[in-house]
């Protein structure tokens, strides 16, 4: 307990930085940010578009083979 108390107050008497972040970090945040961003819709768009390829083979799978079922370029 008397660790947390000396943590808040050590936090509360804190002084400004009054320090210079320069466009680097902002830069390097949006294209970290950009990359999640990216990689979320990929993932996205591949759930989603599991079922119409899964659909759209089957289709022409049903279409161009015979009774058999065998592909001769196999």
């Amino acid at each position: 307990m008397l660790r947390i108390v000396l943590v808040v107050c050590l936090a509360l008497i804190a002084q400004d930085a009054e320090a210079y972040i320069g466009p680097g970090a902002g830069i390097g945040f949006l294209g970290s940010l950009w990359a999640w961003l990216v990689g979320f819709v990929v993932v996205l768009g591949a759930i989603l578009f599991w079922p119409i390829r899964w659909a759209w083979r089957r289709m022409r799978k049903g279409a161009g083979s015979s009774s058999t079922g065998s592909d001769p370029k196999a």
